[in-house]
């Protein structure tokens, strides 16, 4: 088996997370994975990073070149919003075997999955440069995979990366 990274963007609240942990699940034991969440490693390797274009950009370059070492011999799942194009296309370049994942989902949607409260903050002003609200997120024009979140259930997603997996040759 060959590693991959599995990159999955989307808005805040998008189901990026819970489609990962998902996927993981229901990769047969013999498969060597890891997640890379958005969330958890700002405060590991990127806590003195903020939410700047320019800060946003330095945290998805450090986790991509983590995400490429580690995919030599096992499936990363990598869950981070990556609003940019620009940004996605640059960790394209750098990682063997990149599958794009867009996790597509409406913003009112994730207005009302926001568990964080952090759509309502950026709605009230409390915090600028919030993607989807105060700042752009731009859609992949054309990613591996599309999940539709508001429209299908987490295991409908997950079974299609499982099954583009094992098309694929990575399973």
């Amino acid at each position: 088996m060959s590693g991959c990274v599995l990159w999955l963007s989307g808005l805040p609240c998008s189901g990026k997370t819970t489609i990962s942990k998902a996927v993981m699940s229901k990769l047969p034991e013999s498969v060597k994975v890891e997640h890379l969440d958005g969330d958890a490693l700002r405060k590991i390797i990127c806590s003195d990073l903020g939410f700047s274009k320019e800060d946003r950009a330095e945290n998805l370059k450090r986790v991509s070149m983590l995400a490429a070492y580690l995919s030599q011999d096992r499936i990363v799942l990598c869950s981070f919003v990556s609003p940019y194009k620009k940004d996605r296309d640059l960790i394209r370049q750098k990682v063997c075997s990149f599958i794009e994942v867009f996790v597509d989902c409406p913003v009112e949607e994730c207005i009302k999955r926001d568990v964080k409260g952090m759509y309502k903050k950026a709605l009230a002003g409390e915090i600028t440069n919030f993607t989807g609200v105060g700042a752009p997120y731009e859609k992949p024009e054309s990613p591996e995979i599309i999940c539709h979140t508001n429209k299908e259930t987490v295991d409908e997603s997950a079974n299609r990366i499982i099954s583009y997996l094992s098309v694929e040759g990575f399973l």
